[in-house]
This record gives C-alpha cells, sequence and structure tokens, in this order.
C-alpha cells in the first residue's frame, strides 16, 4: 500500500466504480442504456438512483460494484465496476458490500486529525451538463491514428482486466504508457485514477481525477475524488467536491455515497455532532430498501452508538436487521445493544 488508510470513518463503502467502455456512441447525459442519466444538472430527478454509480463505462463490453484488511475490501467496493466483465451482478457482490460495510465502519476508531490548515483548490466551474465525449476506441484513434489506436484499445481492455482481477501493479503500468500518449482520453485518465485510489497512492489518484472531472464536466468519480482529499486531510476540497455533487444530484445511490466520504470527514476532524446531522438530513426509512440505503442506515446507527444515543442505535440496526438479517453486523450489533 501507499498511504495509510483513512483514519477515521463512519461510512459504509460506496457503491461499485466502472470499468472503461468499448464501444460506440457519444459521452454525456444520456449515454446510460438504463436511462438512468450520470448527472442531473437541468434534468428531472431520479428517485431511485442509479442501480450501480460512477464511472464513465456504462456501455462497455461489461463492467464490475484495501493489501491491507482494513482497506482492500472498502476500496474494492469504490471501484470495482471499472472492468470490462458482462453487463450483470457479479456473484457474491451483496455479500461483499454487507461484509464490507462493518471494516469500513470499524476504521471509524481513529482519533481526529490534525495539521496544517489546506486551502481548497482552485477549480473551473462545472458546466451545466456533462460533455458529450467520444468513446475511447474513437478516441484513442482519434489522438494515435487507426493502427496505433486499434492496438491502444487493445491494451486499455488489459489494464481493465488487470484491473477486475486486483493486479493494480500491472494496470498501473499499461496506463502510466497510454496516458502519456492519450492524456484526453478520458477512460484512460480515469481508470488510471482509479487504480492509483486502488493501491492507496492519494495525491496520484486526486491528480488524476480531477483531469476526469475537467474533461467530463461529470460528478461521477466526486465520491472516490473527495476520498482521496480525505486521506490527505484535506478536507475544504471534501467540502467542494460534495457541494458540487449535492448540486449536480447524479441519482440517490451517488449522493449517498458522497454524503458518507463528507460525513465520514467531519468525524476523522473530531465533529461527531456535525456527522450525525450530514447522515440524519434528508433521512427516512424508504419503503424499498437498497444497498445505500443499508449503508447509510449502517453507518448512522454506529455514529449513534459512539455517540452514546444507543436507543436510536438500536432502532436502526434492528431496521437493517429486519430488511438484510445478514447485512454486515448489524444482527449481532442489535444483540449486542439489548
Amino acid at each position: 500500500m501507499g498511504a495509510a488508510p483513512v483514519a477515521s470513518s463512519p461510512m459504509a463503502p460506496p457503491q461499485d466504480r466502472r470499468s472503461p467502455r468499448q464501444g460506440g456512441g457519444s459521452r454525456g447525459g444520456d449515454r446510460r442504456p438504463d436511462g438512468q442519466n450520470p448527472d442531473r444538472r437541468r434534468r428531472p430527478p431520479d428517485d431511485a438512483g442509479p442501480k450501480n454509480w460512477g464511472g464513465v463505462a456504462r456501455r462497455a463490453a461489461g463492467r464490475l460494484e484495501r493489501e491491507e484488511a482494513e482497506d482492500r475490501g472498502w476500496r474494492r467496493e469504490q471501484t470495482a465496476e471499472r472492468t470490462t466483465r458482462p453487463d450483470r451482478t457479479p456473484p457474491g457482490r451483496s455479500d461483499r458490500l454487507r461484509r464490507e460495510a462493518a471494516d469500513a465502519v470499524a476504521r471509524g476508531v481513529g482519533p481526529a486529525r490534525s495539521g496544517r490548515v489546506h486551502r481548497a483548490l482552485e477549480r473551473q466551474a462545472l458546466p451545466d451538463a456533462p460533455r458529450r465525449l467520444p468513446d475511447a476506441d474513437v478516441a484513442l484513434r482519434r489522438a494515435l491514428g487507426d493502427a496505433a489506436g486499434s492496438r491502444a484499445s487493445a491494451r486499455l481492455r488489459e489494464a481493465a482486466r488487470a484491473f477486475d482481477d486486483e493486479r493494480f501493479n500491472d494496470a498501473r503500468r499499461i496506463l502510466n504508457s497510454l496516458v502519456e500518449r492519450a492524456p484526453e482520453v478520458v477512460e484512460v485518465v480515469e481508470l488510471l485514477g482509479l487504480t492509483h485510489y486502488r493501491i492507496g497512492n492519494w495525491k496520484a489518484a486526486a491528480k488524476r481525477l480531477e483531469v476526469f472531472r475537467d474533461l467530463t464536466g461529470g460528478t461521477e468519480q466526486h465520491p472516490v475524488l473527495a476520498d482521496c482529499y480525505r486521506a490527505q486531510g484535506r478536507w475544504a476540497d471534501v467540502e467542494v467536491l460534495w457541494a458540487e455533487l449535492r448540486n449536480a444530484s447524479p441519482g440517490a445511490a451517488l449522493v449517498t455515497e458522497g454524503r458518507l466520504v463528507a460525513a465520514g470527514a467531519l468525524a476523522d476532524q473530531g465533529r461527531m455532532a456535525d456527522a450525525v446531522r450530514e447522515l440524519e438530513r434528508g433521512w427516512s426509512v424508504p419503503k424499498r430498501a437498497r444497498d445505500h440505503h443499508l449503508r447509510r442506515a449502517y453507518a448512522l446507527a454506529d455514529l449513534y452508538e459512539r455517540s452514546g444515543a444507543t436507543p436510536r442505535a438500536r432502532e436502526l440496526f434492528r431496521w437493517i436487521a429486519s430488511r438484510s438479517p445478514d447485512f454486515a453486523d448489524a444482527s449481532e450489533r442489535l444483540r449486542s445493544l439489548n
């Protein structure tokens, strides 16, 4: 691993990230085949949210959802859709999500960070809607020519397979070569950023994902980018990215993951009451519980327990256990509070 894990986190694991997309069509606000828009600026809201969030590869031939015991699984859930698997839910994915919720929350026992105060980076404002960009194969051919572009596309798919197999150093080696030759091909930039993130190279990951933000004008990787800054104690950048994500409102699941990172950053600073308020804001028990509802409820229940609000923690753990008895260790924690 590169840097140390995030010091403190009340959050459950964010959903999957995506793989480099291989295929035709243009990139932009309506590029997802399930009819969900990855960014809802000037678009009607979608109460249900996307089935799986983040990333630029919705039309990939396929996709997916820390080496250290506590970290490896959580970053897997942050980025695992960035591969070339068939468009289906991988076996055991739901079990992984539930198992890693506890691991992510377990990181929430560290002390608050201290040290220098970082100012937020200066960024250009996001456009009113995400930019429409060509797919990777088209962009690579335009940048490198037909023959070299075709070979680069094959290498990008190879990097995606290495990422999927968690051979991150192999993926990084391939992608470093590609990004030198095609620095504005979004799929290359994004996957390299996510690879650095999975390795724990927070600064390198943030650098690439900032480029992704600039190239796409979108917010699909804002939770991962914000978590890179959270790991570095750059709280102002976390706040700015969270504000951008809220404003874009790309869907319930993605906004929830951003909220979990924002709440985790507050808890890292010892601002436990603020972290609780962030997770409570707008929360209500849903009629149909999805994974992101369960993760948010678990994180909030954990904060309640840590702050001494035992009855509230018990109530939420009971709700989680009633909807998904095997979700993380919710049932066990409920028994410990009874």
